[in-house]
């Protein structure tokens, strides 16, 4: 409880001093938030193993774990990419969302899980990777258009100071969702290969609406490389695919697990 009640107050701290920054207007260059933030990813991630090592089976991978896992992701790219010098604003969402589902996740217990082997493990840590960078990339994405509906209507706050330039945010958008789809294809490649009976291990929704995201994923980037697609455009097709992806895992595992009772 020590380690969860530190990492979460030190997710506050991070956000606190990025909120003071950008109402000082001065976030793009104040480094105060870096260091509790990266020490409040090593205790979320100590948590993790820590619980791993004391609980029977594999590593826990239940509902609550898998979505402190993936805020787990996303604090660790927000604080590398932040520490860069890029998007550190992006820690005012991410932070307090990672606080709240390692308190979520401590809250609701651990449970053991079976042993997955390195094959299944390695699809598993996949799939998680693939939905914390997409989530950034779904973040970016409302940041843009934010930006943009502001800056038509000569709406200048200021925290679009705190942001990159429009162009260079839609830039890092596009990074993002490029490393994030390569992830989701190594993630259902493993799927494939890895996963024995999909009807036995109830994931024929899953693999459909994963399959189904990354189509989506994978025509906004044909689309972005061949029709320059951009702005507006490039924010509604990153929003749907990203709303398949968490139907894909987080809609389903939360009726099976917590409406149903049923462990996965």
């Amino acid at each position: 409880m020590t380690i969860v009640l530190i990492a979460t107050a030190l997710y506050l701290l991070s956000t606190g001093l990025l909120v003071h920054g950008l109402a000082a207007e001065r976030a793009s260059g104040s480094r105060s938030w870096l260091w509790p933030a990266s020490a409040a990813v090593v205790l979320h991630a100590s948590y993790h193993l820590l619980v791993a090592m004391r609980t029977s089976g594999g590593p826990d991978m239940h509902f609550f774990a898998a979505l402190s896992l993936v805020a787990l992701g996303m604090a660790a790219l927000t604080t590398v990419v932040g520490a860069r010098g890029r998007m550190a604003a992006l820690g005012v969402l991410v932070f307090p969302m990672a606080a709240l589902l390692l308190l979520a996740y401590h809250g609701y217990g651990h449970e053991p899980s079976r042993v997955l082997g390195w094959r299944l493990a390695t699809h598993a840590w996949l799939a998680l990777l693939a939905y914390a960078t997409l989530s950034i990339a779904a973040l970016l994405a409302i940041m843009l258009w934010l930006q943009e509906r502001a800056l038509r209507r000569r709406d200048f706050r200021p925290w679009l100071r705190a942001l990159p330039p429009l162009n260079d945010l839609e830039t890092l958008l596009f990074r993002t969702i490029t490393v994030g789809f390569c992830l989701l294809t190594l993630t259902l490649v493993t799927g494939v290969l890895f996963v024995d009976d999909l009807l036995a291990q109830k994931l024929v929704h899953k693999t459909v609406l994963s399959v189904l995201s990354w189509l989506v994923f994978g025509t906004l980037m044909i689309g972005r490389r061949r029709h320059g697609w951009r702005g507006v455009k490039a924010v509604h097709w990153t929003l749907s695919a990203m709303v398949l992806l968490l139907l894909a895992f987080f809609g389903s595992q939360f009726v099976i697990e917590l409406v149903f009772g049923h462990a996965r």
